[in-house]
């Protein structure tokens, strides 16, 4: 069973959230929506490395915190509420040159105030880079 409020939204709806933002700054794509998961990839490249050439920590918490934040989003009614990160940590695990990483995001918890998020990075080889955790507050419009 779907966990999105509109369950026939697409991967093209979601990319069009991504230009002018932090994620559109890393090159960050949106590649899959499935049931109950988001999946993004983002190059290793000039814009997501730190000084000795590898993918930059901050690049690796920027993927898993769009994928959380825009799985959130995707989950609640829009109209009567809004999400605001509470606290994301990732865990290092493996230094990656060159390519692409690829995050999917999938729910923990999808409560009425929180939402939490764990998003796990591969490589291309499918060896896995980071591991990061994402809590989301709930919080109604006014």
């Amino acid at each position: 069973m779907s966990i999105w409020f509109d369950p026939s939204i697409t991967v093209a709806q979601l990319q069009a959230l991504v230009p002018g933002t932090m994620g559109g700054a890393i090159g960050l794509e949106l590649m899959e929506i499935g049931e109950n998961f988001l999946k993004a990839r983002i190059p290793v490249d000039e814009r997501t490395i730190q000084p000795y050439g590898l993918l930059h920590g901050g690049a690796s918490a920027a993927l898993a915190e769009t994928l959380g934040s825009v799985g959130s989003a995707s989950v609640i009614d829009q109209t009567q509420y809004y999400c605001v990160g509470l606290e994301i940590n990732a865990n290092h695990i493996r230094g990656v040159r060159d390519g692409y990483v690829y995050g999917t995001a999938t729910p923990l918890h999808l409560g009425k105030t929180t939402h939490v998020w764990d998003i796990r990075i591969h490589d291309e080889k499918e060896k896995l880079v980071c591991v990061s955790r994402l809590t989301v507050a709930i919080l109604r419009r006014s």
